[in-house]
């Protein structure tokens, strides 16, 4: 917290916000005091687990005091750097950011490999510098007035502290519903608070707070990979750099490609063959059950552990759920993660994750409406035809070329297109929104030329969702989720890749394939389909508890004052669902997810 207006920043405002989030550091905590500008930290011990890396933590002249929530995996080399002109204390990453900031200031955050929300404080010059990392992978929310700023890694703690309490957001809500996207502006659901942009940092001085990008992912991108086995080296890379670690390290495993990479290249490793893996199962034949894929690994596989999210434990860990997500998420299958956490806490206390590979190699279906706009836009009509072919044989769907007659249509058709599709909303929050061309979702997101475009466009309005939901998820547990893909070594030169190494032949995230034969499961290596943790939601809320729960919403005068959701034609849908002639279990989800947070967070 910083009192812009120079008044002194008072010691229980700090401590009632560091109790609010506990569970993310519940192995040490400290704050620092001075002026109008106050400190708090919460640890959770990953890195040399002993008193020297307490923070706040203070560089040696104690001019400049840390406060740092990520991980700095490169921090190994960055120190060897800095010995000879630092005299280090620990052997931790925070005190490498310290001499790192001593001696390159804000040029350091372009020599980092890691995740980070950090706050440096100035003792001499009065001044804050607060840092977010490239992709977002760790949050940092802040409220921001003429007279304070506060920041911290949860709502929360900015809520405990607020001077009034804040309202929502309508545009956030209305592009939740309608295009079922969270975190892909600085707003939030809370209308007043902030979210600092990933790749962007803040300088604080004299009453006057500033912020700028750092990191633009465009101007970054590289030379692309010449060969498979440059790839599969530099995953390999970025996998072990992220096996450091003072304490035990696992990782989630889906049953998809990404996740069924790196457990298999970790077990390749000699020092880490005894991984412990992660999954969420529900039984043959059930909607979201990945058993079969996940059985790959049987043989191989020592340590794995199961769990079986239900109806009733999703109804049961609701409260928890809400509280721990602080903001609606659009599926359960973040439930999936939640529960995968929740099974993982007592084993270790680090876990590799698949997350991004998807964005960065096109994973999902939809990416073949942007791949086929692209070929059609720049006349490549033999390669369309080609790749039409093989897409219809091996996905015996239409689902793309609906996708591709979207992507075609105008920025003002697509807003338009969306809201017609979820005609639940009511009509008149909707007509205060569905005119707006400049919706970042409509224009930037589906207004992509190119595959590679959109690509980048969802590493810059889409992804972060997915990252601090599982930041949230995880450090509800106190855990910490790393994720290979998204090492910028990766990233930079894997953007920079020709069409054909990332779709061909009606197949996603063709180098990565081509990149694992004969080191994961050749039944896993050819999946056509796209799950990653989800959840049988569809049957969920046909079934008691739930169908009780939704039917009270839906006719709860609450829902109808908020004048978001039209009752009636949400009751009708919910009916057709109920009858199995429909599956909207994601909008239904919607429904409860948006009613309870508001009961938590705004009632």
């Amino acid at each position: 917290m910083v009192n812009l207006n120079g008044q002194a920043t008072q010691q229980d405002q700090i401590i009632a916000m560091m109790r609010e989030m506990k569970h993310r550091g519940p192995n040490d905590e400290g704050f620092f005091i001075e002026g109008n500008t106050g400190l708090g930290f919460v640890r959770l011990s990953i890195l040399d687990l002993s008193a020297a890396g307490h923070q706040p933590m203070f560089s040696r002249d104690e001019r400049y005091v840390i406060i740092f929530n990520g991980e700095i995996y490169n921090y190994i080399e960055l120190r060897e750097e800095l010995a000879g002109e630092y005299s280090f204390k620990s052997n931790t990453d925070t005190e490498v950011l310290l001499a790192g900031y001593l001696k390159w200031g804000e040029a350091l955050q372009d020599r980092l490999n890691g995740m980070w929300a950090l706050a440096i404080y100035d003792r001499r010059e009065k001044s804050l510098f607060i840092s977010r990392d490239r992709f977002g992978i760790k949050p940092l929310y802040y409220f921001l007035d003429s007279q304070q700023l506060i920041f911290a890694s949860e709502f929360s703690s900015i809520l405990k502290v607020l001077p009034h309490k804040p309202g929502a957001n309508d545009q956030i809500i209305f592009d939740y519903l309608t295009f079922n996207r969270t975190n892909h502006t600085e707003n939030t659901f809370f209308d007043g608070i902030k979210k600092l942009q990933h790749g962007h940092c803040m300088n604080v001085r004299n009453g006057q707070v500033a912020i700028r990008r750092w990191y633009d992912l465009t101007s970054r991108i590289g030379k692309p990979f010449t060969t498979t086995e440059d790839f599969r080296e530099t995953l390999e890379a970025a996998i072990q750099i992220r096996m450091r670690s003072d304490v035990p390290v696992g990782a989630c495993l889906s049953g998809g490609l990404d996740s069924a990479t790196i457990v298999s290249l970790i077990q390749q490793m000699p020092q880490f063959k005894n991984v412990h893996s992660f999954s969420a199962v529900y039984g043959a034949g059930q909607q979201g059950d990945e058993s079969d894929f996940i059985n790959e690994f049987r043989d191989s596989l020592e340590n794995m552990h199961f769990i079986n999210p239900t109806a009733a434990s999703l109804f049961n860990d609701l409260d928890a759920f809400v509280r721990a997500l602080e903001e609606p998420v659009p599926s359960t299958s973040i439930y999936a993660l939640f529960r995968v956490m929740e099974l993982a806490k007592d084993t270790v206390t680090v876990l590799q994750n698949g997350q991004g590979a998807d964005e960065l190699l096109a994973g999902y279906d939809y990416f073949f409406g942007f791949f086929f706009k692209e070929l059609l836009l720049s006349m490549r009509w033999m390669h369309l035809a080609k790749e039409l072919k093989h897409y219809s044989a091996k996905h015996r769907s239409a689902f793309a070329l609906k996708y591709l007659a979207f992507l075609l249509l105008p920025t003002a058709l697509r807003l338009k297109g969306r809201v017609a599709s979820k005609n639940f909303v009511n009509e008149d929050f909707s007509r205060r929104f569905d005119g707006d061309t400049r919706n970042v979702l409509a224009d930037k997101l589906y207004g992509s030329t190119s595959l590679r475009d959109a690509l980048v466009n969802h590493f810059e309005y889409k992804f972060e969702h997915m990252l601090i939901w599982g930041d949230h998820c995880s450090m509800w547990y106190s855990l910490e989720l790393r994720f290979p893909f998204l090492d910028y070594r990766l990233v930079e030169r894997a953007l920079a890749l020709p069409l054909e190494q990332v779709m061909n032949q009606g197949m996603t995230k063709y180098i990565l394939r081509e990149a694992m034969k004969g080191v994961i499961p050749e039944k896993i290596r050819t999946r056509r389909d796209k799950m990653g943790f989800s959840t049988p939601e569809a049957q969920w809320f046909r079934e008691q508890p739930f169908r009780g729960m939704i039917e009270e919403i839906l006719n709860s005068n609450r829902l109808r004052e908020r004048g978001y959701i039209d009752p009636r034609k949400a009751g009708n849908l919910y009916q057709r669902h109920l009858k199995g002639e429909v599956d909207i279990s994601r909008d239904i989800w919607k429904w409860i997810h948006l009613e309870k947070w508001f009961e938590k967070f705004i009632d």
